[in-house]
């Protein structure tokens, strides 16, 4: 909704985007977008109705203060993150892991975009860190168990953490450059690898089932 009051083009040349709305959800991912693009410190009121099409006052009576409009918005890009996350998907074939996450990068920029800022903000209000701690522990923990179904096997934390840092680097790259190209190619290489675990597992569990015995 655009308050009637403000004149057209006041927002200047931005992309021109339907119906962001005037409810809470709407206001926040306003913010995120607002973070995305100026960075945490950028985060104001006023930032924020102007991004949505609203009147300041609107968002003052949402929030209250900028530190709960900084923490909802912090919560809520957490909430869409794991709904949006392409990695509990399912998959119990290496071919189909990660499968949508150049998509969602391309879907998504400024929520991942929120999320880097805040990795990087976070270092200076360490306030953040809990919750940032809490969303990364959760992807981690949803790449295990992709993982553990894909290699019918437990897998540790070590093995787990390295998979999603891999997938972390390559939103990274995308994000910056572009390139979803690159993310597909570096997927492939990295299905193909966790192709070769699972054959070196299937060798293992047949040699260690011979007939009591042999050899």
């Amino acid at each position: 909704m655009t308050d009637p009051a403000e004149p057209a083009g006041a927002r200047g040349a931005r992309k021109p985007v339907t119906n962001y709305g005037s409810g809470r959800g709407a206001l926040l991912d306003a913010a995120v977008r607002v973070v995305a693009r100026g960075g945490l410190r950028g985060l104001t009121y006023r930032a924020v109705a102007e991004e949505a099409g609203v009147t300041h006052g609107l968002v003052v009576h949402h929030f209250g203060s900028r530190d709960a409009l900084i923490e909802e918005a912090v919560d809520h890009a957490f909430r869409s993150s794991l709904d949006v996350s392409s990695l509990d998907t399912g998959a119990e074939r290496a071919a189909d892991f990660a499968a949508g996450l150049g998509a969602m990068v391309e879907a998504g920029p400024d929520l991942q975009a929120f999320q880097y800022e805040l990795l990087l903000e976070s270092r200076r209000r360490p306030e953040l860190m809990p919750r940032l701690r809490a969303l990364y522990d959760e992807y981690v923990a949803t790449a295990r168990r992709d993982l553990s179904r894909i290699l019918n096997r437990p897998v540790d934390r070590g093995l787990s953490r390295l998979v999603f840092a891999a997938l972390e680097g390559l939103v990274l790259h995308q994000l910056v450059f572009g390139e979803r190209e690159v993310t597909e190619e570096a997927l492939a290489e990295l299905r193909a690898l966790l192709e070769r675990l699972v054959d070196e597992d299937e060798d293992e569990g047949a040699g260690a089932g011979g007939e009591p015995g042999e050899g």
